[in-house]
């Protein structure tokens, strides 16, 4: 039963190398009811990927990390996993959520409010384009409510 039920709900990959933003992550969308898998780093999310029997619906990241980004991650799990949503986090302003941007990625600027997160995360594992999920729509640098929601 708990293996027909793990099928059905849906896996996240948090990746960041603070170990407080990660565990409040794991929390807040574990208690969402989410499957979260975590690494502290591009090459440890690179090997939790290979190794895991779930199936990886969404890559939540952090955009600076020591010796491989946010983005650059994204892009090479993209190659193994195609369909493969990607959204990106950042507290480090601007500079970061235009970068995730040009991707055509989600974005969410740390610090963030539970709800936001978690309303995010399920609306980029909505969208239909699972090539480039995200964009514009989806830049969230303000808590504010979005009005088409």
């Amino acid at each position: 039963m708990a293996d027909a039920l793990r099928e059905t709900l849906e896996t996240v990959l948090v990746v960041d190398d603070n170990d407080m933003v990660l565990r409040t992550v794991v929390m807040i969308l574990a208690n969402a009811g989410f499957v979260v898998l975590t690494a502290r780093s591009g090459q440890e999310a690179l090997k939790v990927a290979a190794e895991t029997k779930c199936k990886i619906q969404l890559l939540l990241s952090d955009v600076d990390m020591p010796l491989m980004s946010g983005p650059a991650l994204g892009e090479k799990l993209k190659k193994t996993l195609p369909d493969l949503r990607v959204m990106q986090m950042s507290g480090g302003g601007q500079d970061g959520s235009l970068l995730v941007l040009n991707y055509g990625w989600a974005f969410i600027e740390k610090p963030f409010v539970v709800a936001k997160l978690v309303r995010m995360v399920k609306s980029v594992l909505a969208t239909p384009n699972r090539s480039q999920p995200g964009g514009m729509g989806f830049d969230t640098r303000k808590d504010t409510p979005d009005p088409t929601d």
